[in-house]
């Protein structure tokens, strides 16, 4: 019997497609046929619940002597707590490595994760995210702030108490600073924001998840990971700084909606924003990337991301329950 040629070996179901960044140089494979691949190593899932509460560093016992840079709530009875990374790596101090840190526990309670708060108070959350912008931008030198969280041990999480991060330094990483060029040769050639143009397009479209009159959300055209999900404010807002009550609320209903659907998948996520100070063509957006693949030979190698998942698909799922 003739030996089957590779190259005219036919596997059902949709091709691959590569696909390009909105405006940058990074490149997708939206390839569905790899997640019927087998599997013989276990993804590790998310653990819940702390046996005692009082073992998490962040319990309100815990963290009753230290200096909040910012307290929601009344210092005894404390909803959000913003205070000083214990351990960071970059310090006010250091001109070798400048910049500030901080923590933002966003519940006195260990064993209540983000998407189980209610939307007011994850939009609490958002307006703690603001404030400390607004003191932050303020220190001299600082240019960029991002705003992150990591929830899950794949997502980097290294303690379970609901918690996100700031970090702010003086200088932009490189990545962004193309994006800002990029963002701005469309704007003098365009004489619009890509990425208000991108929200008329997305919002039009199967990769459409919500919206509102102040925010839509939906699964980018090139996503990098398995059910990745933005949610940007219609109004062109630079700044976290400039969301008004409103835009928080809404934003806050459909973030709370999809990391509900991201646990049902029990994956853990990262959640992060970008802030370049002195750039105000930027127009601010969350990026939510579930943590459900790992990046390996070809994607640490290349840099061209492989994504099992389309995000036709995963705006399909996020859609459900709204």
């Amino acid at each position: 019997m003739p030996k089957q040629n590779p190259s005219t070996h036919q596997i059902k179901g949709p091709k691959a497609e590569l696909r390009k960044d909105y405006i940058q140089d990074k490149y997708v494979i939206i390839a569905p046929r790899r997640e019927k691949r087998p599997h013989d190593l276990e993804v590790p899932q998310k653990v819940h619940a702390y046996d005692n509460p009082e073992q998490s560093v962040f319990h309100p016992k815990n963290v009753k002597n230290r200096k909040a840079t910012l307290t929601i709530g009344r210092e005894g009875n404390w909803r959000i707590k913003v205070i000083p990374n214990d351990f960071p790596a970059i310090t006010l101090d250091n001109e070798k490595a400048y910049g500030v840190q901080e923590v933002i526990i966003e519940t006195p309670d260990p064993n209540i994760e983000l998407d189980a708060l209610p939307e007011k108070h994850i939009a609490e959350i958002l307006e703690a995210y603001a404030k400390r912008t607004e003191e932050i931008q303020k220190i001299e030198n600082i240019q960029y702030i991002i705003i992150f969280k990591n929830d899950g041990g794949k997502a980097g999480a290294s303690i379970q108490h609901a918690h996100s991060q700031i970090f702010a330094t003086d200088f932009i990483p490189p990545h962004l600073m193309d994006k800002s060029q990029k963002q701005l040769n469309y704007k003098l050639t365009h004489g619009t924001c890509v990425y208000c143009d991108i929200i008329k397009k997305e919002m039009a479209g199967e990769r459409a998840v919500w919206e509102d009159k102040n925010i839509a959300c939906f699964t980018p055209y090139a996503s990098m990971h398995n059910y990745e999900i933005w949610i940007i404010p219609k109004q062109h807002k630079d700044n976290i700084t400039q969301l008004d009550k409103a835009e928080r609320k809404s934003f806050a209903k459909i973030l709370k909606h999809a990391l509900c659907k991201i646990n049902e998948l029990g994956l853990s996520y990262n959640y992060y924003f970008h802030q370049i100070v002195f750039d105000e063509n930027q127009h601010l957006y969350m990026k939510i990337t579930p943590r459900g693949q790992f990046w390996a030979g070809v994607e640490i190698g290349s840099g061209i991301i492989i994504n099992s998942i389309t995000p036709e698909e995963a705006a399909q799922f996020y859609r459900k329950g709204l």
